[in-house]
């Protein structure tokens, strides 16, 4: 969940440990201080006065002294701070009930138990499964872990890991090109980790800002924001979701490679397991892409080929894979699903995933049972689209967890396209093109070509005022009115071209003109005007009453705004398409069979807020 949606669900007491920590970063003098001086002129220096928006763009300024902080308490030996941030940045870990965190922790301890004697046992036994190599650099972090530890207390100090020394362990698991797991394991095998009580780890992961505590709710909430943040201290460059996107792409001989160079057993393990393995093992996407994936012998050139073919072919994006050094494509790669992960569009329609979700839970009997485990979530969790977005979970992700063969189940039962690739197939299948349209009307208005492509729209710019005509048809269809297309064309002539008719019934008429614009703020009122009187009067001589004309644009400019307000003769309104497109979100979850158009009949500007909230009474 975005963190300004956070702040808007929690109260001034449950954001007050957060917000000292931007304040105190703010104080010292950050290196974005400017930027962040400008927001808050414009506001309030005191942040608890500050909107919701300003307060994220100011965080998003203060990231990096933020990172500092949290690196900072990993000082503190017993905090555990690892085991936690862990747990909070998996995908659909982001909203947590308290009695849940505590579950995923209880577990998450006694796999850390388990683990750490299987360790001790591999690091003591002469005849052990890893390498011999392997067993070398264990034993080397080990031997430099307990030193950095148990030396304060040899100097009769509190015994504990300094910022120095963590930094130089840091320094040398990544030269070991040991995993994240290997490195919590081999630090809890030094000093075991002692259980904590569920008040005490929420107390602790609120006052270093790292969650937000709603005891209304007894609901824990991690920002999308915030979990970046975190990843990138647990160098965790993308989230598991695209991890185990990128691994699917690979054959099952390179996964096996990884896992023996990570004493990840192949003995019963499936395909499935292995990459699970993996991920959770915490191996680093970079090293797994620069040294991991290949057999002993492969040069540059082929690495090169391979990564190459991994954007190509396996994960099929369309634009070339930037970069000369195999360094630079793949830090291309993180920048790409790091970009996705910030990215609110669905690929398909709300609508297309929620009917998605719907057929997925009915055709296969294990797929609620597949989904829970995956994402760790309760058993209670609710599966609908507008839930799942708040986990930031989209419908690739949902397609990316489930295993061949049902992927090929499901396209059987539902008779889809089954050659190619499968789960661009299903998304396909499921994009559901009108609302897809209506989703994007925005930037159809805006002539955004680019943005229209990344959605899944493909339009020549000839098109798009058509299409933003159409749009808007539609749009005025769902929310009950008979656009009457017979008698637009009957009182169209050669000269004026009305783009809509509302036909309300009794000769009563709304005229709707929709206008596309490239640059910001539609600023042609004179020609619109004479446009819209033109078709005015083209209404009245054939016996209509033009109850209201209304002009549909992206955006109106201020000066734009003032001169209607000042226009009598023709009863213009403007309403924008962002407006158009909240009014309909509104009517669906009104009672209305059909929208009340007395409501457009007030504002020169109409106020969505105003309608909403008249619809929202009769609820």
């Amino acid at each position: 969940m975005k963190l300004v949606r956070i702040l808007d669900n929690v109260n001034s007491l449950e954001k007050n440990s957060f917000l000292k920590i931007i304040d105190s970063i703010k104080s010292s003098n950050p290196k974005n201080s400017n930027e962040i001086d400008k927001i808050l002129s414009d506001t309030s220096n005191d942040l608890k006065n500050v909107d919701s928006i300003n307060i994220a763009k100011v965080f998003d300024l203060i990231k990096s002294e933020f990172a500092e902080t949290i690196r900072a308490e990993f000082v503190n030996t017993t905090s555990q701070l690892d085991i936690l941030i862990d747990i909070i940045i998996k995908d659909g870990n982001c909203i947590l009930k308290q009695d849940w965190l505590a579950r995923l922790y209880d577990k998450e301890l006694q796999n850390i138990k388990k683990r750490t004697q299987g360790l001790k046992v591999l690091l003591e036994t002469d005849k052990s499964e890893i390498s011999d190599t392997l067993k070398r650099d264990y034993e080397i972090y080990r031997a430099c872990v307990e030193t950095a530890y148990k030396n304060d207390g040899e100097n009769n100090r509190d015994e504990k890991i300094t910022d120095d020394e963590l930094s130089i362990l840091v320094t040398l698991s990544n030269k070991l090109e040991l995993s994240q797991e290997d490195v919590k394991l081999i630090n809890y095998l030094t000093i075991p980790p002692v259980k904590l009580d569920i008040d005490s780890i929420i107390t602790f992961l609120k006052n270093i800002g790292a969650i937000f505590y709603s005891r209304k709710n007894n609901l824990i909430y991690i920002a999308d924001e915030v979990v970046a943040v975190l990843r990138n201290i647990r160098n965790k460059e993308i989230a598991d979701k695209y991890y185990r996107r990128v691994l699917k792409t690979f054959k099952e001989p390179q996964i096996n490679i990884v896992c023996r160079k990570h004493n990840i057993s192949l003995k019963d393990l499936d395909y499935e397991t292995k990459i699970k393995r993996i991920i959770q093992d915490g191996i680093s996407f970079t090293n797994l892409l620069l040294n991991e994936i290949y057999k002993d012998g492969t040069n540059l050139t082929e690495k090169k080929k391979i990564i190459n073919d991994l954007w190509s072919n396996g994960l099929q994006i369309d634009n070339t894979l930037k970069g000369v050094t195999v360094e630079e494509k793949i830090d291309n790669i993180v920048t790409y699903f790091q970009y996705q992960e910030k990215d609110e569009k669905v690929g398909i329609s709300i609508e297309g995933y929620e009917k998605l979700l719907i057929d997925l839970n009915e055709e296969l009997k294990s797929f609620r049972k597949v989904f829970l485990r995956e994402f760790e979530m309760h058993e209670d969790a609710i599966i609908n689209s507008s839930t799942l977005l708040d986990y930031n979970i989209k419908p690739r992700d949902i397609l990316d967890i489930l295993i061949n063969d049902d992927l090929k189940a499901f396209i059987s039962v539902k008779e889809l396209k089954s050659r190619g690739d499968l789960v661009f197939n299903i998304l396909d299948a499921y994009k559901d093109a009108e609302n897809l349209m209506i989703e994007n009307y925005e930037a159809i208005g805006y002539r955004n070509l680019e943005l229209l492509r990344e959605n899944g729209i493909s339009i020549k710019e000839s098109e798009l005022g058509l299409k933003f005509e159409d749009v808007t048809k539609t749009i005025f269809e769902k929310l009950g009115f008979n656009v009457d297309e017979v008698l637009k064309k009957r009182l169209n002539n050669a000269k004026n071209k009305m783009d809509l008719v509302l036909n309300l019934g009794n000769d009563d008429v709304i005229i709707v003109e929709c206008k596309t614009v490239k640059e910001s703020g539609y600023n042609k009122f004179s020609s619109v005007s004479r446009q819209m009187k033109s078709y005015v009067n083209l209404a009245k001589d054939s016996g209509f009453n033009v109850v209201k004309s209304l002009l549909v644009a992206p955006e109106f400019s201020d000066d734009f705004i003032n001169e209607c307000d000042l226009e009598f003769e023709i009863n213009l309104s403007l309403i924008t398409a962002g407006s158009m497109g909240n009014i309909l979100e509104g009517f669906k979850n009104s009672k209305y069979k059909q929208f009340p158009h007395q409501l457009l009949l007030k504002d020169v500007l109409i106020k969505e807020d105003r309608i909403i909230k008249a619809m929202a009474k009769k609820n």
